[in-house]
């Protein structure tokens, strides 16, 4: 193994004994990206025009991929991914890194913000919730339930509500993963408008069971916001069925000095569905704390 941890291409580190799989790309200050999921590969997360501007780090998580597994869904849970996230930080040896989470993600990194406060240089919430519990998926899935409305010229439409419930009782990686392609244009504001261009990325999807049969508390991290000192950005999709705006405007009125950035014409995939505005957010935002520091 290099002893640089930092060049590009994929790597792996040993942490509390387990293999952590990550994957180096761009060019820039450093950026560590933790995908959602649980349980989700890492890959639909690769942002090529932000690697323009930020080496970014993206880890596989544990029990995905070319990682370690842990030893039941148990141990799968959000001060876990922190831990191993911790682990690499220490391992890449980069002062005050900036860190972007995705989704289940983003609930790894505020965890991780409010138990490292002087560790980053930025944090970055996209597509994220400071909560979960019932009224988070009572909200998504009535949005969920709406989606065939928005979309009455789609035959594939009409099944995926259905096939969402199907995919969150999964018991095997195979039907996850299934699951997990047949529902993914719920996760955009036009799948199908941009078909073509992102069907490889829906045959490419992977999922593994264990880590979405983790059985822990709802999130919610509501009363510890204002603790959040890191400079933060917020990133909602107006159109994100599971990670609505509502949650994104309540992560930003409750970091305090927080930026918010609505995308308009995305869902749950911004990165994908407006790359060019996504990446001008976040570019701007890591200037601005180069040029504060």
């Amino acid at each position: 193994m290099s002893l640089d941890p930092l060049p590009p291409g994929a790597h792996t580190v040993t942490i509390q004994g387990v293999l952590q799989r990550y994957h180096v790309a761009g060019t820039g200050p450093v950026c560590l990206v933790h995908p959602g999921g649980p349980g989700l590969g890492w890959e639909y997360l690769r942002m090529p025009y932000l690697e323009r501007h930020l080496t970014l780090v993206y880890l596989e998580p544990v029990g995905t991929g070319g990682s370690g597994h842990l030893a039941g869904p148990q141990d799968y849970r959000i001060d876990t991914y922190a831990q191993f996230l911790h682990g690499l930080v220490e391992h890449l040896g980069v002062s005050r890194p900036y860190l972007l989470g995705h989704s289940h993600g983003g609930f790894v990194a505020q965890h991780y913000a409010l138990n490292h406060p002087d560790a980053l240089a930025g944090l970055i919430l996209y597509e994220t919730s400071p909560r979960t519990g019932e009224e988070f998926w009572n909200q998504a899935l009535a949005n969920l339930d709406s989606f065939p409305e928005r979309h009455p010229d789609q035959p594939e439409a009409a099944g995926i509500p259905g096939a969402f419930r199907q995919t969150l009782a999964a018991t095997d990686n195979e039907s996850a993963t299934e699951g997990l392609r047949a529902v993914l244009p719920a996760y955009f504001a036009d799948y199908w408008a941009h078909e073509a261009d992102l069907a490889p990325l829906r045959a490419g999807l992977r999922a593994w069971v264990t880590p979405m049969r983790a059985a822990e508390p709802p999130f919610d991290v509501r009363d510890k916001l204002g603790s959040i000192t890191t400079p933060t950005l917020i990133i909602s999709g107006a159109h994100d069925f599971i990670c609505a705006p509502h949650w994104g405007r309540m992560l930003h009125d409750g970091i305090t000095g927080s930026e918010f950035v609505l995308l308009q014409d995305s869902g749950h995939m911004g990165h994908l569905e407006q790359p060019a505005a996504f990446t001008s957010a976040i570019a701007q935002f890591t200037r601005d704390r180069s040029a504060a520091a």
